[in-house]
């Protein structure tokens, strides 16, 4: 009998420290669940040893990437180690390099021993990668607290070895003055080295450069050089720049033709600005045949993609009933969207809409809301309506009509 009894006592004792540890567990997975980074590191390392639960390298992979997001070095540490054996990975060099270079960097000794382990298997250029992914790692705060500086650092480590990425994104930091003091001619330097070698927003943002005088004296042809090299490599903002110096005859000559295929050829990609100057062409018949139907086609594309000038200029279809039937709440509607950013044009037509009725009810307080914003723009056709519109209004719907524009320019302010 007391035989029994021991057995039992024993089960007891073993069950009971079989549910301690499960809620322990389960409290694990609760705290790392909440985003508690210590318990995502301890979870990570629970699952990578196969300790209280079930081996799973995935699992260990997922939670010690949480912790080592959050800054935690250890699982930093843990992470490059992860990488660098390939667990639940393929395995990567660059991206243990960078883990370890991070927690070294926190002074985590175990880190910068495994740093100078991994190295002896990369290339120069495999270490070249790795000091890029490090720059990109702080500059874009995907994995990392946003630091430019320390991204500068990084990036210039790999563009010294002639890395094309990060010489471009030196120049993006130069020219906006992110972790370093702003400077266009610095910026045209790495654009150029970037360019050089075939990176296709490096030359068009030294296109750009040219093209406004900015860190250069102002250069059209060389604009078009740059612009042209990276549109043949189908970027999209430069086919479409190319289009507007067709359209405007700078640095080449004069060829509605030339500005047509390069819009064309952005606009199909998606780019909403080449979408509504191809509309603009159609609508205007510059260089071919007046259409009012494909300029409605286009127009509406970019209208959709939120441009504003195209959705004025929709809105305009739809007042006027070209290329599409007239219909006076629709064009209210893209007149709306378009007013809603600023466009000033639309603001006005807005006013009108609201002041005679047309497309929506009658409403003095929003005609005069839509007309005062867009005098604050500078506006003078919507100074001369509002001041007849206020013959029409008591002193109280004014201070009421100003009270709304008043708040929406307070809001639009902020954006």
């Amino acid at each position: 009998m007391k035989h029994w009894l021991l057995i039992v006592a024993v089960l007891f004792l073993f069950c009971t420290a079989l549910d301690a540890e499960n809620d322990q567990l389960s409290d694990l997975i609760t705290r790392a669940e909440k985003g508690d980074a210590e318990a995502q590191f301890i979870l990570g390392g629970k699952y990578y040893a196969g300790k209280g639960v079930t081996k799973n390298y995935s699992e260990a992979l997922k939670w010690t990437r949480e912790a080592a997001e959050q800054g935690n070095v250890n699982a930093q540490n843990n992470l490059g180690v992860i990488y660098a054996k390939g667990h639940g990975v393929e395995r990567n060099y660059v991206w243990a390099y960078s883990w370890f270079s991070i927690a070294a960097a926190a002074g985590h000794t175990s880190s910068k021993k495994h740093l100078d382990s991994i190295k002896v298997y990369m290339t120069p250029a495999l270490i070249t990668e790795a000091q890029y992914n490090l720059g990109s790692m702080y500059y874009h705060s995907q994995e990392l607290s946003q630091d430019y500086k320390e991204a500068l650092k990084w990036y210039l480590k790999a563009a010294e070895q002639g890395f094309a990425d990060a010489q471009y994104n030196i120049g993006v930091m130069y020219r906006d003055g992110q972790g370093i003091a702003q400077d266009d001619g610095e910026a045209i330097k790495w654009f150029r080295k970037a360019a050089e070698q075939e990176i296709a927003q490096a030359q068009y943002n030294l296109g750009k450069m040219y093209e406004t005088g900015r860190g250069v004296i102002q250069n059209y042809a060389e604009a078009y050089k740059w612009y042209r090299k990276a549109a043949h490599q189908r970027l999209d903002v430069a086919q479409n720049s190319i289009g507007v110096m067709y359209g405007k005859g700078q640095g080449v000559a004069q060829d509605y033709g030339g500005a047509f295929t390069w819009f064309n050829k952005a606009a199909v990609q998606g780019l909403a600005q080449a979408q509504y100057n191809l509309g603009m062409m159609y609508d205007l018949g510059q260089g071919l045949i007046q259409n009012y139907k494909e300029a409605y086609k286009w127009y509406r594309k970019a209208a959709e993609q939120g441009n504003a000038k195209g959705q004025y200029n929709l809105g305009m279809m739809y007042t006027l009933g070209k290329g599409v039937e007239q219909n006076d709440t629709e064009a209210v509607k893209w007149y709306r969207k378009a007013a809603e950013q600023r466009f000033t044009d639309a603001q006005f037509n807005l006013g009108v809409s609201y002041d005679i009725g047309k497309g929506v009810p009658r409403d003095y307080f929003e005609a005069y809301k839509w007309y005062r914003i867009a005098v604050a723009a500078g506006d003078s056709s919507s100074k001369s309506n509002l001041a007849l519109l206020k013959e029409n209004m008591t002193t109280e719907q004014i201070a009421e009509a100003e009270r709304r524009a008043e708040l929406w320019l307070i809001e639009h302010q902020k954006q």
